[in-house]
């Protein structure tokens, strides 16, 4: 794992409820009681930027928790059940925070890329410069119904593979990848200097610097402006979690960041080709895909204990741990290992994203010891090296597409 400047080592961490784990809400060390309490998420975010992390995700959706995402609620009591807004929370942490990035998780299914674009776009603006969407797709029929404006069929984790639900996946993700199209379009629609504010003349805006995006496709029909102004960064990092082609060519053709979920080091070469497969296959034009690889951890110094401590949460949950990405339980030097191999598997392995098993306990364990050691071997920086998230991973900011003059970079 270098710690060239040219390639950083990125870290992201993924925050949800009391912790990755199912019953992690039952830990010793658990807040349960603080859960929807601002102070909560307040002190979460805040140890992630004491840790230097380059981002914090807020989990969030459209229905109550389930244990298998797919499924409709399944009205379980012995799990935390219900949340606070992402946006929302990112909004209000954004003033008590001033380095990391701030990426809400909204889904594109039944949310109108407009009221989408405006909401991140304030964000940005919020946090001057550190916002960011990860984009997620609402595949419940319970949610739809939420709603009321359309139905989708119930897909099941038995029929995927079935032509049905392949159709009805494949739409929800053509649908996202209209979305974050519109959305980055309505960033656009307010040209740098836009607003003038000339008291004198009595000129806030300069008319011709602000643009319709005339967006028709197959789901959006969409006219524009959008009502916020250009974003500090122009368009707020967008991304995007994949675990095969469908998913990695949404990434491709919309994103600026994909997570992704090798389960062992030797995975990580053949997982880094298919996203630069899907880069090729839709046309990827710019800067490539920041790759992150996913990991659910569970730290003590001592790793035996941090064993104990997974097998207790085991045991109150009624079977083992899963999880879609690998699962690392151990010291942090052991992880710091572990996040060495895999980087050393693929020199285009930009980072991870870490989803503490519990909060905040495992989150404590990242900023305070994992950062450190990696610091120690030379591989992570040692304080922040620049304030929007964009140039953080060395994404220019992008001049408006409809600037009828080049604009000058910020």
């Amino acid at each position: 794992m270098s710690a060239h400047p040219e390639h950083p080592l990125h870290l992201a961490v993924a925050l949800d409820g009391a912790g990755w784990h199912p019953t992690a809400w039952r830990d010793p060390q658990a807040t349960p009681q603080a859960l929807f309490t601002p102070g909560y998420w307040t002190a979460l975010v805040r140890a992630a930027e004491r840790g230097l992390f380059d981002f914090a995700t807020i989990e969030d959706a459209l229905g109550l928790q389930s244990d298998d995402h797919l499924s409709t609620t399944d009205r379980r009591t012995d799990r935390v059940r219900g949340r606070l807004d992402a946006e929302l929370i990112a909004a209000f942490v954004a003033p008590l925070t001033s380095r990391i990035g701030l990426v809400p998780t909204v889904t594109t299914t039944h949310t109108e890329p407009f009221h989408l674009a405006s909401a991140l776009a304030t964000l940005d603006h919020d946090s001057l410069g550190r916002a960011g969407w990860r984009v997620q797709t609402s595949v419940r029929s319970d949610e739809a119904a939420h709603f009321g404006r359309r139905a989708l069929p119930e897909i099941r984790r038995d029929a995927l593979g079935t032509p049905e639900v392949d159709a009805a996946v494949a739409d929800l993700f053509e649908e996202a990848g209209d979305a974050v199209e519109v959305v980055r379009r309505l960033w656009d629609s307010w040209e740098d200097g836009t607003e003038i504010r000339d008291a004198a003349t009595g000129r806030f805006l300069d008319r011709d610097k602000l643009h319709h995006v005339d967006f028709t496709g197959r789901f959006f029909s969409v006219r524009g402006p959008g009502i916020v102004p250009r974003p500090p960064q122009g368009q707020p990092l967008v991304v995007v979690l994949a675990h095969g082609r469908t998913v990695y060519e949404l990434a491709a053709r919309s994103a600026d960041v994909v997570l992704v979920t090798p389960q062992q080091a030797s995975d990580v070469p053949r997982v880094v080709a298919e996203v630069r497969a899907a880069e090729q296959a839709v046309g990827r034009t710019g800067a490539p895909l920041r790759i992150l690889a996913e990991l659910v951890v569970a730290l003590d110094p001592d790793p035996a204990a941090a064993r104990e401590r997974v097998g207790r949460l085991d045991g109150l949950a009624g079977s083992p741990l899963r999880s879609d990405a690998a699962i690392v339980t151990g010291s942090p030097g052991e992880l710091a290992d572990v996040l060495q191999e895999w980087r050393a598997a693929s020199p285009e392995l930009d980072g991870f994203r870490l989803r503490p098993a519990v909060l905040p306990t495992d989150l404590d364990a990242l900023a305070d010891e994992l950062v450190p050691e990696l610091q120690r071997r030379g591989v992570f920086r040692g304080e922040y090296d620049s304030v929007s998230l964009r140039e953080r991973f060395g994404l220019v900011r992008p001049a408006s597409r409809y600037a009828s003059t080049p604009e000058v970079a910020r």
